[in-house]
């Protein structure tokens, strides 16, 4: 398992199940003027979930976010 914590700006509560969602952009990173496509988080999960993983997303107490990665220790292994 994999954790990263930041404290940025933060990402609405109602918006964490859109999250890895292709072209989808926070609302509060698009009021902020940040670029970027929507693109990083999508394929990241592609990449974790090709090996046999799980990322997750939840706000970070005291603001920003913190993404959880989970990978099996024997991708072939039955789960």
């Amino acid at each position: 398992m994999v954790t990263v914590a930041d404290t940025g700006i933060g990402i609405p509560a109602e918006q964490y199940d859109q999250l890895f969602t292709r072209f989808f952009r926070a609302s509060t990173a698009r009021a902020a003027g940040i670029k970027g496509t929507g693109l990083g988080l999508a394929i990241t999960r592609a990449i974790v979930e090709a090996h046999a993983g799980a990322i997750t997303a939840a706000p970070r107490e005291g603001g920003g976010t913190v993404f959880t990665v989970r990978l099996p220790a024997d991708p072939l292994a039955p789960q």
